[in-house]
C-alpha cells in the first residue's frame, strides 16, 4: 500500500460534515450521532486495549505519528468538543483549541507517555464528551459554533464529528481493523461524507463510483462530474480507503486517476 495522501497536521475534515436532515429536530439529529459515535467508541476502546507498550510506539497509517500520537489525538479532540457543546450549552465562546500550535504541542507530549496513561487519558476524555452530551437540550443543540476551521455549524452536527474522528482514526491505528471491520452502514455514510467533500474542491478529477455495498446494493456516486467521467468499482472498503488515501486501489476495477489528498 502506498502512503496516506493525507498529512498528521490535518487530521479529518470538517468540512465535510453533511447538513442536518430536515425532517429530524436538532435533537433527533445529534442523538443519531450520539449513537453512532458510541458505536465506534466500543470498537475503538477494543483496540486500544490490545496495544502493548511496543505497538504503541510503532507508526500509524499517519506520517510521522505513531499509534500513541493517534490515541492522544483523538482523546484532545474529545475534549476540543465538549468545548463546543459548552459554548452551544451556555453561550460563553469555547474554542476548540486556544491555538494550533498549542493543539500540536499537546498531541506530541501526549503521545510520549506509558501506554497505561494513554489509555486512562482516552478513557476520561470520551467519558466527558458523552456526558457533556447528557447537558444539552433543543436549544442548545440548534445553537451554531464555530469549528477551528472557521466554519459555523449547529450544535447538533457535533457528534456526528467524534464518530468520523473515532471512525476514521480507528482505522489509522493500523491496528487490524479497517473499513470493512466498522459496522453496517457505516461506511456508507463516511462515502457520502467524502464524496460531499470532494464534490466542493476544483482540484478533484471527474470519476464515477460504482460501489458494492455490505448488504448487497450497488450505489453509485460522483467526484465532479462530466460527460464522460472513468468508472472505478469495487467493494465499499476498499474505495473509500483509496478515496481517503488510506488504500492504494488495489482490487478496484477501472482506470484510477490520481487524487488530492483529503483535506
Amino acid at each position: 500500500m502506498t502512503g496516506p495522501r493525507v498529512s498528521q497536521q490535518t487530521a479529518t475534515p470538517h468540512d465535510s460534515l453533511p447538513e442536518p436532515r430536515k425532517d429530524l429536530s436538532a435533537t433527533e439529529y445529534a442523538e443519531l450521532g450520539i449513537a453512532a459515535a458510541r458505536q465506534m467508541t466500543v470498537l475503538l476502546t477494543g483496540v486500544v486495549e490490545g496495544l502493548d507498550d511496543i505497538a504503541m510506539r510503532r507508526p500509524s497509517l499517519l506520517p510521522g505519528w505513531t499509534r500513541a500520537h493517534v490515541v492522544t489525538h483523538l482523546a484532545r479532540n474529545a475534549d476540543a468538543l465538549v468545548n463546543l457543546l459548552t459554548w452551544a450549552r451556555t453561550g460563553v465562546e469555547h474554542p476548540m483549541y486556544t491555538s494550533r500550535a498549542d493543539r500540536d504541542a499537546d498531541i506530541e507530549e501526549g503521545a510520549h507517555r506509558m501506554t497505561s496513561l494513554l489509555r486512562e487519558d482516552l478513557t476520561a476524555a470520551v467519558e466527558r464528551f458523552f456526558e457533556a452530551v447528557t447537558h444539552m437540550d433543543d436549544i442548545s443543540w440548534g445553537k451554531p459554533v464555530v469549528l477551528a476551521t472557521g466554519r459555523q455549524i449547529p450544535a447538533c452536527t457535533v457528534p456526528w464529528m467524534r464518530w468520523q474522528e473515532t471512525a476514521v482514526h480507528m482505522v489509522d491505528l493500523d491496528a487490524g481493523i479497517g473499513f470493512g471491520d466498522l459496522p453496517d452502514g457505516h461506511v456508507e455514510r463516511l462515502l457520502d461524507l467524502v464524496v460531499g467533500e470532494f464534490a466542493k474542491r476544483p482540484d478533484v478529477p471527474p470519476v464515477r463510483l460504482r460501489v458494492d455495498l455490505a448488504d448487497g446494493r450497488q450505489r453509485d456516486w460522483e467526484l465532479a462530474a462530466a460527460k464522460d467521467s472513468p468508472d472505478v468499482g469495487g467493494p465499499a472498503p476498499t474505495v473509500l480507503a483509496w478515496l481517503i488515501g488510506r488504500g492504494d486501489g488495489t482490487g478496484l476495477a477501472g482506470d484510477l486517476p490520481s487524487l488530492p489528498a483529503w483535506l
